[in-house]
């Protein structure tokens, strides 16, 4: 353990009572997915109840004012946290070289091309290229989705002591990547027009034969990952944690393979995936902010730290996802526009590119090389070991 390791833990709060640590296991189980498997039955009797017109106008209307307070401040917190100290990740020795350039790719490449891109589409009226980002967005979204799933089982895994091989690694990412890819080819699409934020455009077609394909593929990914997990069974009588194993495999198989299991669920998956990502954003600035209430630092500071940072995400999301798209939509969209880029261009480029850019930051903010995932540890392991 290093020292600065060291100093975090020893600034960590004393050991819970075996009744308080039973109680946070169970809320992290369902902040990091587990709230999926009861919510299931709960929709599908709250649709049989009122009908399915009824339960999906209120759950619809319940998430889509919800996203201010979750789903908006996931995306929004990335930057809080990417653009933090910039000069020196950017320029100085805080990251290695490997980190330094993958910092400057998802900083300034990808938000420069993205808004280009978008730029481009709308001086030119193309709804198609504007569609093209948003399929982009919608094949990248399940890749994202499934390595938050592996971050999940990796982090808690560790903050309880379990480590993967080489191999259980690969199979674990090798059925992340083809249930991802299942997922984009299923169904077949012979090329289809879609509305979205006004914008309309035509589906990239894919045939029937990568269905099965990758249908194929995930099925041998599937028995690959049961039989790692079987021999790690058998070797050490130890499987990963309850709660980060059903973090991982609901994000897999219900949020991304079988997202479409009840007509409800839908509504709730980015919220559901959104309270997962912010779950580790807590554990992580909460175990910074503890690490910074010794000196010269005051004491209890960690509620006014997480304060700050939860009323700024909300801010900033409303900004990048509602006001600044909104303003520019009401004094630059031509008034009336019936072609098929729509009259909200802007909110549809801001929503794509902050989603795009949110995916590519997420690949730097949470790789091991950056010092600051050192805060995801869990006090107690780290201070017994």
């Amino acid at each position: 353990m290093t020292s600065a390791s060291a100093t975090l833990f020893d600034q960590a709060s004393p050991k819970p009572l075996p009744h308080a640590r039973r109680s946070a296991a169970w809320l992290e189980f369902l902040l990091v997915g587990g709230a999926t498997l009861p919510l299931i039955p709960l929709a599908w009797l709250f649709r049989h109840t009122v009908g399915l017109d009824t339960s999906e106008l209120v759950v619809g209307f319940l998430t889509f004012h919800a996203a201010a307070l979750v789903n908006d401040p996931h995306f929004s917190v990335t930057y809080l946290l990417f653009y933090k100290d910039a000069r020196r990740r950017a320029l100085g020795d805080v990251f290695g070289p490997a980190q330094r350039a993958r910092y400057w790719v998802a900083g300034v490449v990808v938000p420069v091309a993205l808004g280009a891109w978008a730029v481009s589409a709308i001086a030119t009226r193309s709804a198609q290229s504007l569609g093209l980002m948003m399929q982009l967005m919608f094949f990248l979204v399940g890749w994202h989705y499934v390595k938050q799933g592996f971050g999940v089982l990796s982090v808690l895994s560790a903050r309880r002591g379990v480590r993967f091989t080489q191999l259980e690694r690969r199979a674990l990412l090798g059925h992340c990547i083809s249930g991802w890819l299942y997922a984009r080819a299923s169904p077949a699409d012979p090329g289809t027009e879609y509305i979205e934020h006004g914008v309309i455009f035509t589906s990239l077609p894919h045939p029937p034969g990568l269905q099965w394909l990758t249908g194929a593929v995930f099925a041998a990914s599937t028995a690959l990952l049961a039989w790692a997990m079987l021999a790690r069974w058998r070797r050490e009588r130890r499987l990963p944690p309850a709660a980060a194993s059903i973090g991982f495999l609901v994000t897999v198989w219900l949020w991304v393979v079988y997202s479409s299991i009840d007509p409800l669920i839908v509504y709730l998956i980015p919220a559901l995936h959104s309270v997962q990502y912010l779950y580790f954003v807590w554990l992580l600035r909460r175990n910074e902010a503890r690490a910074h209430e010794g000196p010269p630092h005051f004491k209890g500071t960690v509620p006014v730290r997480l304060g700050v940072l939860a009323l700024s995400a909300v801010a900033l999301g409303w900004l990048l996802l509602h006001g600044a798209p909104g303003f520019l939509d009401e004094a630059f969209a031509p008034s009336g526009a019936d072609d098929a880029l729509g009259a909200t261009p802007y909110l549809a480029a801001f929503v794509t590119l902050v989603n795009i850019h949110h995916y590519f930051m997420d690949t730097v903010i949470w790789r091991r090389e950056n010092p600051d995932t050192r805060f995801l540890r869990d006090p107690d392991q780290a201070g017994a070991a």
